[in-house]
């Protein structure tokens, strides 16, 4: 680094980050106010000591401090991003979307994250907390639970992944259109031939597993098709396993159809009906929901309801940032499509429908 000597004789090194703005005032001959001033591109400095500053500013190497520069100027521009800690694909996805469409945006971001089985409180804390570490507006994640949160958090904008209408003037909503794609899976099943399909929902406390069993329901109930009582899981291959078994097991007839509430809980069902001696599609259809990665690459390629997650999360920090700007944003809540991937896995059933193989 080269050494610069003020007027004051004193040396620094240049763009050591030692510089500070005492040290622009004497180069330049001029108070710190005047200095600041500058760097804040205030109309009222004579132009020669407007040069004389700047001149200082590049022989020094002076720059700002980011956080002397957020409060003087009142924003911080950072996002705060609360998230489930989970490791499901989803929720990755979701934060990484955020962070990403934060960025692009020039805003740096903070994660506060929010146990599994979290209440409202909880995350009404990671907001707080989310707030206090500097954050002008919150992007809170799926899948949290519904809108309690938003009762006594503080005054900030906030936009939440929930197909809500929003509940304040500082709120706006964004999701998938969970229900109408589990509507869709379950349609596509019944327009194989199948006389009803059933349900693996995922955990009840969370918004999507409740979101695409009414989907599924509905489907049913339009067609006139048997509801018989979902099997449930906790989001995990091993859950579906499990769920599936419990299914098989059930008296009466066994299922030609399966919709699982997602990718994860339908490759650990055909795993059970595999082991079952049933194969996949020919004696039992599966549809599952997010279109994993690895979904397409399974033996029996899955079909599965594909949501953009990463367009939620886009989405929702564009609506953040022009809350936080004060941008005219549509008071409405906003769905983002989901749209049925047809692969091998849902096929028609078999001549027989639901015997027993």
């Amino acid at each position: 680094m080269s050494e610069v000597t003020t007027t004051g004789g004193e040396r620094h090194r240049r763009g050591t980050g030692s510089v500070v703005m005492g040290d622009v005032a004497r180069a330049a001959g001029v108070s710190p106010k005047t200095v600041s001033r500058v760097v804040n591109g205030s109309p009222q400095v004579r132009p020669e000591v407007r040069d004389r500053v700047l001149d200082a500013v590049e022989r020094l190497g002076y720059r700002r401090n980011a956080a002397a520069r957020a409060l003087a100027a009142g924003r911080t521009h950072v996002l705060g991003i609360v998230s489930v800690e989970a490791a499901l694909h989803g929720v990755a996805q979701h934060v990484l979307g955020a962070e990403r469409a934060a960025r692009e945006r020039g805003y740096g971001t903070v994660v506060v994250t929010v146990p599994e089985d979290g209440d409202d409180d909880a995350a009404r804390r990671a907001v707080e907390r989310a707030v206090a570490l500097g954050a002008e507006g919150v992007v809170l994640g799926e899948p949290l639970r519904d809108v309690g949160v938003l009762a006594g958090v503080p005054d900030v904008p906030l936009v939440t992944a929930a197909a809500v209408e929003p509940v304040s003037p500082r709120h706006r909503a964004v999701s998938a259109e969970e229900e109408a794609g589990a509507r869709e899976a379950v349609e596509h099943l019944l327009a194989r031939g199948h006389r009803t399909v059933a349900h693996l929902s995922g955990p009840l406390a969370s918004r999507p597993a409740r979101l695409r069993e009414a989907g599924w329901r509905a489907a049913l109930e339009a067609a006139g098709a048997p509801v018989t009582e979902p099997a449930r899981g906790d989001w995990s291959v091993r859950s579906g396993w499990w769920a599936a078994r419990e299914l098989l097991a059930r008296p009466g007839e066994r299922p030609t159809a399966l919709f699982a509430g997602n990718d994860s809980m339908a490759i650990g069902a055909v795993k059970a009906f595999l082991e079952a001696g049933l194969r996949v599609p020919e004696d039992v259809a599966v549809v599952g929901f997010d279109d994993l990665p690895e979904s397409e690459f399974l033996p029996v390629p899955l079909s599965s309801v594909r949501q953009d997650v990463t367009g939620v999360a886009r989405r929702a920090v564009e609506l953040l940032v022009a809350l936080v700007e004060g941008a005219p944003v549509p008071q409405r809540a906003e769905e983002v499509p989901a749209r049925l991937v047809v692969r091998a896995s849902s096929g028609p059933p078999r001549r027989g429908g639901g015997a027993s193989p």
